[in-house]
């Protein structure tokens, strides 16, 4: 556990933060934050010290513990789009939501999910040839949509301007089933995307359906159980008739900042060591330089001549290249897995051994269960797992959907208990009964 004693070293304040290790040095020159000591180069913080800074106080306040003893008033129904190897999907069913129906184009991800969960219903089609009516008045719709650009040339981007792209598809399933409460899900780039734009039109066509959306967000998955960098943007939205029911909040985050020495030792999460599993290789010449990257290091850690050798035309470009030649530290989080462990710039090396993470160790990493068996080539199960929502971030989110829809059943019962009891007030008074 990096968090002992609420001491964390520079570079997971860093992540907390969300700044630059450059950043936080000068931070530290110009003594906005003073270090509790420092080791052998690295400096360490006491959170305690730190508590005035908003993502630090959250750490310090967290409700996990509270939170995931939210039970949902009844089984709530959920459709799961673009569902990949069930990242999304396991977290919401741990959180209580039962899936109808889960729809996925990519035939070694759904024999993922028919080996795990053999009872779920698996639709294994391109989403545009699915009919979703048949499940109109749903509890809950999901989805991760791939986001392609737009066309904004002359068009006022509504419901039928975007047909052709997967976000189409998505609003389609909303339209035909009418949830009480949509999901999305997507990089955090759909902020910025087109300037903007894209994310506009998202919300015109959420509203043109019939739903009120809250302030999208990006969740850093650090923050929730997750020993992993990754940045997710999520989007709630709540249909207009139950707005006045509603009221949600967004997940408490994890009391602690998790490494990749608390996901593949035994700890926390897991009970045992990671098991055994298969992996990709280095090329022969490649091992040997990558024996020499320390650990938490990358290719600037090399020699000079080994730094042109490897990096080769790339050497003489700008920008710091930092996922190039990348060994990870046993105590930090991992960066964002991708879906290949060994492409040149996504390294994804073990802290110690020089080899890529095997296939256990990446799904660790993303927090599935070591009995969620991946189906298909080594290539397939890498770009499962390196697509995928962490399962615990998507567990936030679905105890944090589970509280919306407990909150709407509750106060829609409530209102009609005040409602009740206000007639019959009046029958008495009137004398009718």
């Amino acid at each position: 556990m990096l968090i002992i004693n609420d001491i964390v070293n520079d570079s997971v304040l860093a992540d907390i933060l969300s700044i630059s290790k450059t950043n936080l040095k000068q931070w530290i020159k110009n003594k906005k934050i003073i270090p509790l000591f420092c080791q052998e180069g690295t400096a360490f913080f006491s959170l305690q010290a730190l508590k005035n800074f908003e993502p630090v106080s959250a750490l310090l306040n967290s409700n996990w513990s509270i939170q995931t003893q939210i039970k949902p008033n009844r089984g709530y129904s959920s459709i799961e789009l673009f569902a990949g190897a069930g990242g999304m999907a396991l977290g919401m069913e741990k959180a209580g939501l039962d899936a109808c129906i889960l729809n996925e184009v990519d035939k070694a991800a759904c024999k993922t999910l028919r080996k795990n969960r053999p009872h779920w219903n698996i639709s294994e089609q391109d989403i545009r040839e699915v009919d979703f009516n048949a499940y109109e008045g749903v509890d809950f719709v999901a989805g991760g949509f791939p986001c392609q650009a737009f066309s904004y040339s002359g068009k006022k981007l509504g419901f039928e301007d975007v047909r052709g792209t997967l976000f189409f598809e998505f609003a389609r399933v909303i339209k035909e089933t009418q949830p009480k409460v949509l999901l999305g899900e997507n990089v955090r780039g759909l902020l910025t995307h087109d300037n903007g734009n894209t994310l506009s039109s998202i919300k015109s066509i959420i509203a043109e359906l019939g739903y009120t959306l809250i302030e999208p967000k990006v969740l850093k998955a650090i923050f929730y159980g997750v020993p992993q960098k990754r940045e997710r943007l999520f989007l709630v939205g709540i249909r207009n008739d139950l707005l006045p029911y509603a009221s949600y909040e967004w997940p408490s985050c994890y009391s602690k900042i998790l490494t990749i020495k608390d996901v593949l030792k035994a700890g926390e999460l897991y009970s045992e060591d990671v098991p055994k599993s298969i992996g990709q290789v280095y090329p022969k010449r490649k091992a040997e330089i990558m024996q020499l990257v320390p650990e938490g290091g990358y290719w600037k850690d090399l020699s000079d001549e080994l730094q042109q050798e490897y990096m080769r035309g790339s050497y003489h470009l700008g920008g710091g290249k930092t996922g190039l030649a990348r060994r990870l530290s046993w105590n930090e989080p991992s960066l964002t897995l991708t879906c290949a462990p060994a492409q040149k710039q996504t390294e994804r090396c073990h802290p110690t051994e020089t080899r890529p993470l095997t296939v256990r160790e990446y799904a660790r990493i993303q927090t599935f269960p070591d009995e969620w068996i991946f189906e298909g080539s080594l290539t397939d199960q890498y770009k499962q797992i390196g697509n995928a929502v962490p399962v615990n971030l998507a567990y936030a989110m679905g105890l944090s959907i589970v509280k919306l829809l407990n909150t709407i059943e509750n106060n829609k019962s409530l209102q009609r208990i005040i409602k009740t009891g206000e007639t019959e007030a009046i029958q008495l008074s009137l004398g009718v009964v």
